[in-house]
């Protein structure tokens, strides 16, 4: 192979390469990244080691919807390293909410979902006044979340973005 022929070649392939690397941490800094389910909290829904895809871009065109799993930064509390967490949007800015003998009441109807019924605690909770760009959270399995019953509320300045997929394991591939 002439000289010119592998240089012509070796400049493509590492064009292409870098090309790739770029749209790749483009895509994750902006668009999509890959999470990790680190605990139980979200059980049956998620288990532990299941990786998910977030859709980082989405609450900047609409707010979170009850019910939807989201990944947001961790409120730390004290002696806490700040993390990412997953949880369940249940409680809207401006809400109030209520739960009595494991029932979510929200503006003092309950509310009820295939999601809540999952894993839950009949600890009373509330009423409580969700203050203005803050949210609610709580995992699937309640009895072993802790969520923003025991953090408070969750500022809408750490939300990351919505979970819409599970890549793995590839038995349990499809969206959330």
């Amino acid at each position: 192979m002439p000289r010119r022929l592998l240089n012509n070649w070796v400049f493509d392939w590492a064009e292409t390469i870098i090309v790739a690397l770029v749209l790749a941490l483009v895509i994750r800094a902006f668009f999509l990244q890959v999470f990790w389910i680190p605990s139980g909290s979200m059980e049956p829904t998620l288990d532990i080691s299941d990786r998910i895809v977030v859709n980082k871009i989405i609450y900047n065109f609409r707010p979170p919807q009850r019910f939807e799993i989201m990944v947001f930064r961790g409120v730390p509390t004290m002696g806490e390293q700040k993390r990412d967490l997953i949880k369940r949007v249940v409680g809207l800015p401006g809400e109030t909410l209520e739960v009595k003998d494991g029932v979510i009441n929200i503006n003092g109807e309950p509310v009820t979902t295939e999601a809540h019924e999952l894993n839950q605690d009949y600890a009373n909770y509330g009423p409580i006044q969700i203050p203005a760009d803050s949210f609610f959270v709580m995992g699937d399995n309640r009895p072993a979340s802790a969520d923003s019953r025991y953090w408070g509320f969750l500022p809408r300045k750490n939300l990351i973005g919505k979970a819409f997929l599970r890549i793995w394991p590839l038995t349990k591939l499809g969206p959330i």
